[in-house]
């Protein structure tokens, strides 16, 4: 079994005064993949947002490699690569503009083999001059994605990363994901389907599963 990395102790997060989840405790090593599943309004979405840190758990703990986070938001924020619901680009940019400038709001500069390898991951080298407004959803879901693979960050949080793709565009998705993986990466999905990969752990929210 791999070394732990990210380690979740006894998590706990409100929405409106109502708990979402609480005493939610998992641990993921180099390589693994851990699939959120469960019904609407079960806390996928939310519980990802807590390790990203865009919301603050009311109870619990998130280490890295032993560390505390919340010691280091910074540092632990360059180290995620987060895919939400919203695609997050910017209308009027290309689709290159678009992964260029979120690799500059990381600090880094994205080389063209780097960046071309993701256009072409994507299926999207032919679109890579075209405003993101033009785009169809299925190829902006690409770009956000596209983005995510750029970063070469460890960790992967996506929200229903699937939405709005056809399936080659969910087979891309799987051979970069995997790619991702056996480099000792690590991601967290919530998901409503299944992701197709295989050894993929599963924390089903709303009931008392676990990984």
């Amino acid at each position: 079994m791999a070394p732990t990395l990210l380690d979740v102790a006894d998590l706990a997060c409100r929405r409106g005064g109502r708990p979402v989840f609480d005493h939610l405790s998992f641990a993921l090593g180099a390589g693994e993949l851990l699939a959120l599943t469960g019904h609407n309004g079960s806390g996928k979405t939310t519980l990802l947002r807590a390790l990203a840190r865009l919301v603050r758990p009311d109870a619990g703990t998130v280490r890295w490699q032993g560390a505390n986070v919340a010691d280091d938001a910074e540092t632990w924020r360059a180290r995620l690569a987060w895919l939400g619901h919203l695609d997050g680009l910017k209308g009027d940019l290309t689709v290159r503009e678009n992964l260029l400038g979120g690799e500059r709001l990381r600090g880094r500069s994205a080389g063209d083999d780097r960046l071309d390898a993701a256009l072409v991951a994507f299926d999207l080298a032919a679109v890579g001059h075209r405003p993101a407004r033009t785009l169809s959803a299925g190829q902006r879901r690409r770009t956000a994605l596209a983005r995510v693979m750029l970063t070469e960050a460890p960790l992967w949080l996506l929200d229903e990363p699937l939405n709005a793709l056809d399936a080659p565009a969910q087979q891309a998705f799987r051979t970069v994901l995997q790619q991702h993986l056996a480099r000792g990466g690590l991601a967290i999905a919530a998901t409503h389907a299944d992701l197709g990969i295989p050894g993929t752990r599963v924390l089903e929210l709303g009931s008392r599963s676990s990984p």
